[in-house]
């Protein structure tokens, strides 16, 4: 199996590297074509699986002949059985590159026309539709809402969905008081970044982990933080993660917001939040809140593509927002964080939750039955995880 994937970080990132540790299990032969020097490409390689370095942007441009004829040089070189795509970019390099030729699997991970607007979104939709008919075996979107929204804007497709999965032995809840071990200082801005290290006496701890770009919502965040101030005056608020915003959005936050950067491991953030807080504009399904509510903690998300999907059944009232609107967010932030004994329950509900539902390794066995009934590849017995 091949997997073209740009980009090679963040939550798409996570989702290939679970992918490709689960085939590996199974007895597969995996390589993933991906930009050189990507968490991904370090990760597919510590898995022991193949990574082709792969010069691709995020964004269409004079360079897509260019790319799309290394992704097909790397396709001659690997000759996959399949070839899956994740993300706009990969999928339009690979579609191009295969014209049906393979069976070609496209995994949007959110649409691309919702990223952009005006012309380009007509293109990008228009491209989707084309594509889709023609040179896809299967479109795999990881909730049924991306589905939908496809479906609306005209795209017809062989659809398959599948939710997206975390690790839940990773991500679990910390040592029995509910927090984790000391966390290393914030680059460049002293020890009181530190949540792990803020002392007992520290007040609730509201972390967002996301890249810093529009689509995440952080600027959202920071426009709701003064009210959630005025109402809890202790609260903290970490932003982890890195990205092409991070200048305007550190220029905008107060002196109560710090910026941890990007982290190698985010499980020990999520076990020191009280709240986990997501604001995308737009989504598929995001990572972020599966693992938080893995390790046992609520979590607060815009209502987009997957969330919905994703939170316990009776959470949407406490933890569902309407995607840009920082008063409604302040307003949940504000519930949660005046109420411990809340936090606790719904963050025992949402580990149930994820145990049930969102195991990485249902989401593996999802997708090694596509690729079987797509191109006949066979590993060995993939069984589903049991509950816990």
């Amino acid at each position: 199996m091949l997997h073209a994937v740009q980009p090679g970080d963040g939550g798409v990132a996570r989702v290939v590297a679970d992918l490709v540790r689960g085939q590996l299990a199974a007895g597969l032969r995996v390589a993933v074509a991906c930009p050189p020097g990507t968490e991904l490409a370090a990760a597919v390689r510590a898995e022991g699986a193949d990574a082709y370095d792969w010069t691709v942007g995020r964004d269409p441009g004079p360079r897509l002949l260019r790319e799309t004829r290394g992704l097909a040089r790397l396709i001659r070189a690997t000759g996959p059985a399949l070839v899956h795509a994740h993300s706009a970019k990969a999928g339009l390099c690979a579609r191009l590159a295969l014209r049906g030729r393979l069976p070609t699997v496209y995994q949007p991970h959110a649409w691309s026309f919702e990223a952009v607007t005006g012309t380009t979104a007509a293109l990008a939709l228009r491209w989707e539709r084309w594509a889709a008919a023609r040179w896809t075996a299967r479109v795999v979107c990881v909730s049924g809402a991306e589905r939908l929204r496809g479906e609306a804007a005209g795209v017809r497709a062989s659809w398959s969905v599948i939710h997206n999965g975390v690790d839940t032995d990773r991500f679990a809840p910390g040592p029995a008081d509910g927090t984790g071990a000391a966390l290393p200082g914030v680059p460049g801005q002293g020890p009181a970044a530190s949540p792990g290290g803020a002392g007992p006496d520290a007040g609730p701890l509201v972390v967002c982990v996301g890249r810093l770009c529009r689509q995440k919502g952080q600027d959202v965040l920071l426009d709701a933080w003064p009210a959630v101030l005025d109402a809890v005056p202790d609260a903290r608020l970490v932003l982890v993660g890195d990205g092409p915003e991070a200048e305007r959005l550190r220029a905008a936050a107060g002196a109560a917001v710090r910026f941890a950067g990007a982290v190698a491991d985010t499980a020990p953030w999520y076990r020191a939040a009280d709240v986990v807080v997501l604001p995308s504009r737009w989504e598929g399904m995001a990572l972020a809140p599966l693992e938080a509510m893995a390790s046992g903690r609520p979590v607060v998300v815009a209502d987009v593509d997957g969330a919905r999907e994703s939170l316990p059944p009776g959470h949407e009232a406490l933890c569902l927002v309407p995607p840009g609107d920082p008063a409604a967010l302040a307003a949940a932030l504000r519930r949660l964080l005046g109420r411990p004994g809340l936090r606790h329950s719904l963050g025992r509900e949402a580990r149930e939750h994820v145990l049930s539902r969102f195991d990485v390794r249902r989401t593996g066995a999802a997708v090694a039955e596509l690729y079987r009934e797509l191109a006949g590849v066979r590993g060995t017995e993939h069984r589903e995880p049991i509950a816990q």
